[in-house]
C-alpha cells in the first residue's frame, strides 16, 4: 500500500486541487476520487502553452476576454468531471466532484454591489455554470454575499462547496442556510454540500499575531479549529436522513515556511486530518506525501491535551483571526482572476 492508498483507506476522500489533465490522471489512479479549481490554477495551466490552440479557437470565435477565462474554466473542469464521472456513479452522487469557482469579482474592492445584489449575482452564476452536469460542485465564499446565496442555490437543486471558511461562525451560518435548503428540497435524497475550512493559514495567522501562545499550541491552532468544526458538522448532520454526506474539506492543507526559516513536513496536516471527510491537497503536498512512506490512519478526531486547548482558547480571539484572514483571503481570490485576465490579454496578443 503506497502513503497516499493509506490515506484513503483510513477514510479521506482525497480531492486534488487542480485540474491539470495529467495530474488528475496520476492521481486518480493513487486514488483521488475528486478535484478542485480556481483562477491560479486556471492561470497557471493557461501560462504552460498546453492550452493555446484551445485558446485560438475561443479567440477567433469573437470571445472577449472574460468570455475566454470562463470558457476554458469550463472546459478544463469537465475534463477532469469526466475522469471522475465513474466515482460519482458507484457512490450514488457522495463522490467524485469537481469544483467550479464563481465570478471572484464579485468580492473586490471595487465591486459595486451591495450584499443582497452580490447574493442575487451568485444565484444567477451558480444556477449556470451548475446545469446540465451531474457531478459539478459550485464554489461559494463564506462573506456575506456568498451565505446569503447558500439556501437558493441547495434549494434549487445545486451542488454547493462553501469555500474560504474560517471560523465557526462562517460555519454555522453556512451550515444553517443549507439547512433551511434541505428543508425545502423534495429530492432529500440528491442534496451534497461541503464546507472548506483553511488550515495551514490559521497557523500563519498565529505565528505573527498570537506570538504569546505556548510552544506546545503554536502550530496546531488550524488543526484545532478544523476538528472542532469538522465534530460539529459530523454531530448536526448525523440524524438529519440525507443519503449523502454533508463533509467538511480541508483546505489549504499545504505546509508553509515558518518565521524561523523552516517549514513542517509536507504531511503535518495531511495526517492530523486523516480519517474521515475529504481533503484537498495541492500537487506537490501529494507528491511530497507519497514519496514519505509513511501509512495514515484515523486522526481527525484526536485532539491535543486539554492544557493545550485551554491555552489556544485563552490566547487566540477567533473573531479577529477571522477578519483578518478573510480581508487576505478575499486579496487571494479576487486578484488571481485579474491576472488570469491580463494572461489571456497577453495571449490573444501572441497568438495572432
Amino acid at each position: 500500500m503506497t502513503s497516499l492508498q493509506s490515506l484513503a483507506a483510513s477514510g479521506t476522500k482525497l480531492w486534488l486541487d487542480s485540474v491539470d489533465p495529467d495530474l488528475i490522471k496520476s492521481n486518480r489512479e493513487q486514488g483521488a476520487t475528486g478535484a478542485t479549481s480556481n483562477p491560479i490554477i486556471i492561470s497557471d495551466l493557461l501560462k504552460t502553452g498546453r492550452f493555446d490552440a484551445d485558446m485560438k479557437t475561443f479567440f477567433a470565435a469573437g470571445h472577449d476576454d472574460e468570455a475566454v477565462a470562463w470558457a476554458m474554466t469550463n472546459q478544463l473542469v469537465k475534463n477532469a468531471q469526466d475522469v471522475f464521472t465513474g466515482v460519482w456513479a458507484n457512490t450514488k452522487g457522495d463522490d467524485g466532484w469537481v469544483s467550479f469557482e464563481l465570478d471572484p469579482l464579485l468580492e473586490d474592492k471595487a465591486q459595486t454591489r451591495n450584499t443582497e445584489q452580490r447574493s442575487a449575482e451568485y444565484i444567477r452564476l451558480g444556477k449556470k455554470w451548475s446545469a446540465g452536469h451531474t457531478n459539478r460542485m459550485i464554489k461559494v465564499p463564506a462573506t456575506p454575499g456568498g451565505l446569503g446565496a447558500i439556501e437558493e442555490l441547495v434549494a434549487a437543486g445545486v451542488a454547493v462547496n462553501i469555500t474560504l471558511i474560517f471560523s465557526e461562525r462562517q460555519y454555522i451560518l453556512a451550515r444553517d442556510a443549507v439547512y433551511r435548503a434541505v428543508q425545502r428540497r423534495t429530492d432529500k435524497q440528491n442534496v451534497k454540500t461541503v464546507y472548506s475550512i483553511f488550515v495551514s493559514r490559521v497557523d500563519v495567522y498565529t505565528e505573527t499575531h498570537v506570538a504569546n501562545l505556548s510552544a506546545a499550541a503554536q502550530g496546531l491552532v488550524g488543526i484545532v479549529n478544523a476538528k472542532r468544526i469538522w465534530k460539529m458538522n459530523k454531530d448536526f448532520w448525523a440524524n438529519k436522513g440525507l443519503a449523502r454526506n454533508q463533509e467538511m474539506i480541508f483546505a489549504s492543507t499545504g505546509t508553509k515556511k515558518m518565521k524561523d526559516g523552516g517549514t513542517p513536513p509536507a504531511w503535518k496536516y495531511v495526517e492530523a486530518l486523516a480519517g474521515s471527510d475529504i481533503e484537498t491537497n495541492p500537487p506537490k503536498t501529494n507528491e511530497d506525501v507519497q514519496k514519505s512512506g509513511r501509512m495514515f490512519t484515523k486522526q481527525v478526531d484526536q485532539l491535543p491535551p486539554a492544557d493545550v486547548l485551554a491555552d489556544i482558547d485563552a490566547k487566540v480571539d477567533m473573531k479577529k483571526l477571522e477578519e483578518t484572514l478573510m480581508s487576505e483571503g478575499l486579496a487571494k481570490f479576487a486578484d488571481p482572476h485579474k491576472e488570469l485576465l491580463a494572461l489571456i490579454t497577453k495571449k490573444r496578443t501572441e497568438l495572432k
